[in-house]
């Protein structure tokens, strides 16, 4: 069958004719099919023009030229949907990708998992809690936490809807309004920094970034409107402003169609044969995740047709050629920036998966941007009952992600992190993830553990992240190779 065959083939509902993991079983059928004509009605949270943008700058991803930051919360919920909090995340990302381009000296894609990022998958569709079977808890647009509200409600899917647009709003209006200056790196949540050592770190990022700019200002590279403050009437500007996308899981393959629509393509991206296309307007960047990524099912039938940038979570349990017929079906024409493969193995496994992962692609010559993910594949119970990750064991796999890269000749893109900039009101961190420069210990992981899904990094352990990779970076392009201190520092195994 040809491509363009395959193509007609599609439409946004053929993913019905498909068996769909994970799917939810509403009570009232009628009352899901209202809530989603109303949701195919309102409009699109996001536009195709940014969808294309984010697409072209994955492309320079994949060809080395930029680095990708996605990172957010395990899964949102409607509670946490508020001013401190997004603030919180946005102010972390920022930070984070300040010190990346600092060290990597490459422009950052920063995609959050925010704004939609409500669902999530379980392994089983019922649990017991004490003496009662209830339906499993599947995110705030499914169900609720609480045992007594775990009956799915199409309701909430509308409530995720309006919780996703409040967020997005949010944030664009802070980004267009000066709180990702550069003029203002001090203000970026650097003040809740408790451990020395990191703070010294990042002064001395932001030091010299804000002696760069004085610099550029004194020779006049920067003058004029977009040196003024934007409250009094300055430009936004290249300093002022930054490029900002969502993401989520596309999981709920009814609200994902409902928010699915068809626009006329731009003249360089329309061919002879195609001159629309079909956007999930829901988020910019989505992805499949491990346990539907089936390559006769629903979830693959209905990612293969929309222009959005892919995401494909790829495992232990993925074969070589599973995963190159995987990109055959979704990018048949291999076409730059579209499919993102986030590798998730684990720090014990990633050295028996990864390379056959790379040369299988390698082979088949499809353009991908490779990102590590290592947070998935090393969750742990602690000795307290309470889920957890440790902080040596997830850069133990980012770090041996980054040398089977450079063993294979091939590099890593970005990292895929679960991260959190949250605090309370004494400005502490959450405490869910063990080590880091903190040092957290069991015993205090009770402290402030706040996550109803996965472990997340705190704002301290994910700069620690940052100051490893931006140092790898700014090692590799002096030509210093080994381990560095601050891995070593951070609890890294020689």
């Amino acid at each position: 069958m040809s491509n363009i065959m395959k193509a007609e083939c599609w439409s946004p509902s053929s993913w019905r004719s498909k068996v769909a993991a994970q799917t939810v079983q509403y009570p009232d059928p009628e009352h899901l099919s209202s809530v989603l004509a109303k949701i195919s009605i309102l409009p699109p949270l996001v536009t195709p023009s940014e969808i294309e943008r984010l697409r072209f700058q994955l492309a320079a991803v994949q060809r080395n030229e930029a680095f990708l930051l996605h990172a957010g919360d395990c899964a949102e919920s409607f509670d946490a949907c508020t001013q401190q909090n997004i603030s919180a995340k946005i102010g972390l990302i920022l930070s984070f990708s300040l010190i990346l381009i600092w060290g990597a000296r490459l422009p950052v894609i920063r995609v959050g998992r925010i704004a939609g990022q409500y669902a999530k998958p379980r392994s089983s569709g019922t649990e017991r809690i004490a003496d009662k079977e209830v339906f499993s808890f599947r995110g705030d647009n499914v169900n609720g936490l609480d045992p007594n509200d775990r009956t799915p409600d199409p309701q909430r899917l509308l409530s995720a809807y309006f919780h996703s647009t409040a967020t997005l709003n949010y944030v664009r209006g802070s980004l267009t309004s000066g709180f990702a200056s550069l003029y203002h790196p001090r203000d970026w949540s650097l003040s809740h920094v408790r451990s020395p050592s990191l703070r010294s770190e990042f002064e001395k990022i932001t030091e010299g970034l804000s002696d760069a700019l004085d610099f550029s200002r004194t020779i006049g590279v920067d003058s004029g409107k977009d040196s003024v403050p934007f409250e009094r009437g300055g430009g936004r500007g290249v300093l002022g402003e930054v490029d900002f996308y969502t993401s989520h899981e596309g999981l709920m393959l009814d609200y994902e169609q409902a928010l699915t629509r068809e626009f006329p393509l731009e003249e360089s991206l329309s061919g002879k044969s195609q001159e629309s296309g079909h956007y999930n307007t829901s988020a910019h960047f989505l992805w499949i995740g491990d346990r539907t990524r089936q390559l006769d099912g629903a979830h693959v039938e209905y990612f293969r047709g929309i222009r959005n940038p892919i995401g494909i979570k790829v495992g232990p349990t993925l074969g070589n050629e599973e995963l190159v017929q995987l990109l055959e079906v979704i990018n048949p024409d291999k076409e730059p920036g579209r499919v993102t493969l986030i590798t998730r193995y684990g720090a014990t496994k990633i050295d028996n998966h990864l390379s056959g992962h790379i040369r299988a692609v390698q082979v088949s010559g499809h353009p991908v941007a490779w990102v590590c993910d290592p947070m998935h594949g090393n969750t742990l119970t602690s000795g307290t009952g309470l889920k957890t990750r440790h902080f040596a064991t997830i850069i133990g796999e980012l770090t041996s992600c980054i040398k089977i890269h450079t063993a294979c000749g091939s590099r890593l893109g970005g990292v895929s992190l679960e991260f959190t900039g949250e605090l309370n009101d004494e400005g502490f961190s959450v405490t869910e993830c063990l080590g880091g420069s903190m040092e957290l210990s069991e015993e205090e992981l009770g402290l402030r553990y706040q996550s109803f899904c996965d472990p997340r990094l705190n704002f301290e352990q994910s700069l620690d992240v940052a100051f490893l990779v931006s140092n790898f970076f700014k090692e590799a392009r002096r030509g210093v190779s080994g381990e560095n201190d601050i891995y070593t520092a951070l609890g890294g195994k020689k």
